[in-house]
Order: structure tokens, then sequence, then C-alpha cells
């Protein structure tokens, strides 16, 4: 059995790696046939055909895409120079996602600083509406056809369609304007003040987790209601065991599955970026560093976030596969 499982995790890792690889390949082919010139981006107002030609020498852009690629690959791993040969050469260093010359900045310092917030407002809300959205869903599956079922998929459905720009407008208006329930959002590490931190993430949290919410209500219910009426379940109940053993160690793990897979790629997705929160809340996070990003036309730092985005999805789907090995044997032998 553990040779299996050890097999089953050895299998995926190398799917991953490789996925990893010709993501990061297709990524930078595409980004290079852009019509936009890195080389002219970073030349400013005064430029002329030479000052343009100069810079693609300068950071590379004059050798073909699958040697530009090699060069980006070489420096997440050792770090890269550019311009090597110029009086004033930048140095990136490991693990070199590319240099900003628009801010002056290496693509990853600037994706580090601003992680912090990204990973703080999704586990923050993940929590939330994991916590809610299953348990309202097992409530509402065992209450079938009655009012609670009823009032709970009400609920989600209004929840599944507002969508989030109008909730987080209307909790701004009425919470923080109106009612002065709450501060002015303004991130600050929990570390360095924990009130205004929470002061300032209680509002994304239970915005991004009503909308998540209403979906895993629906999804929990749907999956509760298909394992009930399963004939091992109705064997569990015969046998006498407890209703609450019959709901959590039978019936609830055998509806895992959909459950763990849509959590895990939203909360990867969350990871990449909550644009439309981050911004309505300003906060500091990865969502809002690409709006500027794309604002910008700051090509290298697009790239850098498209690719750390990315590598949380195929991550989350590691994880998943790990999991689904962990709540049904059977997987392992796939």
């Amino acid at each position: 059995m553990i040779r299996r499982l050890s097999t089953y995790v050895i299998r995926r890792v190398l799917s991953m790696i490789l996925l990893l690889v010709l993501l990061s390949l297709v990524v930078f082919i595409l980004f290079s046939l852009l019509p936009a010139d890195p080389a002219r981006l970073t030349c400013g107002k005064s430029c002329t055909p030479e000052i343009i030609e100069a810079n693609r020498h300068r950071l590379g852009l004059d050798m073909p895409v699958l040697a530009q690629y090699w060069e980006f690959v070489k420096g997440i791993f050792v770090g890269r120079t550019y311009a090597a040969n110029s009086p004033d050469p930048v140095q990136c260093s490991a693990p070199c996602l590319g240099y900003s010359f628009k801010r002056g900045e290496e693509v990853f310092v600037l994706i580090k600083d601003r992680l912090p917030a990204t990973i703080w407002l999704a586990f923050g809300a993940f929590v939330l509406w994991l916590a809610a959205g299953i348990s309202l869903g097992i409530y509402s599956a065992l209450r079938r056809g009655r009012w609670q079922d009823r009032s709970v998929m009400g609920v989600a459905l209004v929840g599944y369609s507002l969508p989030s720009f109008f909730i987080g407008l209307v909790a701004i208006f009425f919470i923080i304007i109106r009612w002065q329930l709450l501060p002015f959002p303004s991130y600050i590490s929990p570390l360095e003040n924990p009130v205004q931190f929470l002061q300032t993430m209680i509002l994304p949290w239970i915005i991004l987790a009503t909308l998540y919410a209403a979906f895993y209500m629906r999804l929990t219910r749907n999956q509760m209601l298909e394992v009930l009426g399963d004939d091992y379940i109705r064997t569990a109940r015969a046998k006498g065991l407890p209703e609450r053993v019959v709901i959590r160690k039978h019936a609830l793990r055998a509806g895992l599955t959909p459950i763990v897979t849509a959590a895990g790629l939203d909360l990867a997705g969350l990871l990449g970026g909550a644009i439309i929160t981050e911004s309505i809340f300003s906060l500091p996070g990865i969502g809002s560093l690409a709006v500027n990003s794309v604002n910008d036309a700051d090509l290298p730092l697009i790239v850098g976030i498209t690719l750390v985005a990315a590598t949380f999805i195929i991550f989350a789907n590691l994880i998943v596969d790990l999991l689904y090995a962990v709540i049904d044997p059977r997987v392992r032998l796939s």
C-alpha cells in the first residue's frame, strides 16, 4: 500500500514539473509575440531608432526566442545580468523572473512585496467560505424540502448572483461611510498592528466568502443528497450508528471529492490575485499589481505575475490529487 502511494505521489510530482516547464515556455513565447516592443517601452519619450536598437541589444531581445527563454530559465536558478557589456549592468539575483525597467526593480521582489496581502486575503476568505458553505450545505441537505432548506438555497442564490464589486461598494457605503462601523481600509501587516489589520481585512473576507460560500452550499447539498441515497448509508443507519457518525464518517467523506477539487482551484485562483476585491479596498496585492502592470504595459512584470498565478494553480492541482489519495484509496491505483 505504501509503495503504491509513493508511486502515485512521484508520478504526480513529475507530471507537475513537466507541466510547469511547458507552461513557462508557452507563456514566454506568447508574450514575446505580442505587438508591443519592450525595447520601445523602456526608452522613454526621447526615442530614436538607434536608442531602441541599443535597448533591444541591452535587454537581450535581439536573440532568438528560444535563446531568450533559456536565459530566462537560467535566471530563475542562478540569477541574471542585463546589459553585462554596458557601463551600467543590471544584476537580477535568483530567482530572477525578469527585471522591470519601468519601476527599476526585480519582478520577483515586486511580486514578493505584494504577495502577503493576497495570501492573507485568500486564506481568510477560504476559511470562512468553507466553514459556512459546507456546514450550511449539510444543514440544507438534512432538511430537504423544508423551509430551512428553501431559505438556505435562497440565500445561496442571491449571494451567487450578486457581483463582487456591487457587494463591496454597498458594504463600503453603509458599513464604513454611513454607519462608520469600520475605518477606511488601510492595509498593514498583522505583525505590526493586528487590530488595524483585522479592521481592514474583515470586509474583503466576508465579501469573498459570501460569493464562494453560495456555490459551496449548493455543491455540498447536492453531493450530500446524492450520497445519502446510497445503499451503504442505509446499511450504516440500519446498524444503529448515530446520525452524526453516518454524516461525518460516511456521507461527508464520500462527497468530499468535488468539494476538494473546487476548493483547491478556487484558493489557487485567489492566490493569483483577487483583482476586483483588491482594487475596491485598496489592498496592495498581486491583483492590483497586475492591473497596474497592464496599464503601464510592463511586459516583464506581466509575464512574472502570469507565471506565478499559473504556478499556484498547478500546485493546487497537485495537492488536490494527493488529497484524493487520502480520501479515496481507489485513486492510488489509477
